[in-house]
């Protein structure tokens, strides 16, 4: 990692003129919030700002988003061409995108295909599996394979097939797969810096000006549990 990243903090998987690519942080938030911690859509301008000098404003495109709690790859668009096509892209689901999930308790099978219709609480900012005719109900899918395990836990591979609130997090728990430190989807405890261990791994997509195929991959966070799987794996970027 370069000093201008440590400086704001943001770990740069990927940045061409078009694209910037980052490994997000459990801590970090993508836009802002009632909390009014700076977002990473401000430090990444600030960040843009600095590294080109540039002296008027900075366009950064958002077309995709994870949960605060969550890791993992997140795409940004520099330019308002590469903004548009990337949106038309993630709203097609014209792309690949698997996540890694530490769950306490293993899934039913080695791998399975989970389909629920879901509904959020806006309350509660919380989803819900419930009956196809209930108002309001979305329809999601998602792919899951078992990768392995350690002494307590189980490491799960999902590719997501439509990207509805929560929808990871809501399906697995159904399951009976809550996430490791999910206290809101029915794992018993909280990881200590309220991080879930929930990690967006791996994403491949047609460069949306390029037009060539880009595949990316960004380690999860460091601590025991992580570095335990990644190290079973030798799987690093």
């Amino acid at each position: 990692m370069c000093e201008l990243q440590k400086k704001y903090n943001v770990d740069i998987i990927y940045e061409d003129n078009h694209l910037l690519v980052l490994n997000k942080k459990p801590s970090q938030i993508v836009q802002g919030d009632k909390t009014g911690d700076i977002p990473l859509t401000e430090l990444l301008k600030s960040y843009l700002k600095e590294k080109y000098n540039k002296l008027g404003n900075v366009y950064l495109g958002l077309v995709h988003r994870l949960d605060r709690p969550t890791s993992g790859l997140v795409v940004f668009a520099k330019t308002d061409k590469a903004g548009r096509r990337l949106s038309k892209l993630f709203q097609e689901r014209d792309l690949t995108k698997k996540y890694w999930a530490i769950v306490q308790n293993p899934p039913p099978e080695s791998q399975g295909l989970i389909i629920n219709f879901l509904k959020k609480n806006e309350k509660q900012n919380k989803s819900y599996v419930v009956g196809t005719d209930t108002s309001g109900a979305k329809k999601a899918e998602l792919k899951y394979t078992y990768v392995g395990k350690s002494d307590r836990y189980h490491l799960l591979e999902i590719e997501l097939l439509t990207g509805r609130h929560h929808q990871i997090r809501c399906q697995l728990a159904y399951i009976g797969c809550a996430i490791k430190g999910d206290v809101k989807y029915g794992f018993d405890r909280a990881n200590k810096d309220l991080s879930i261990h929930l990690h967006a791994r791996y994403i491949k997509f047609i460069h949306p000006v390029k037009k060539e195929p880009l595949k990316l991959k960004a380690n999860p966070p460091q601590d025991t549990v992580w570095n335990y799987f990644v190290e079973m794996f030798n799987d690093t970027p």
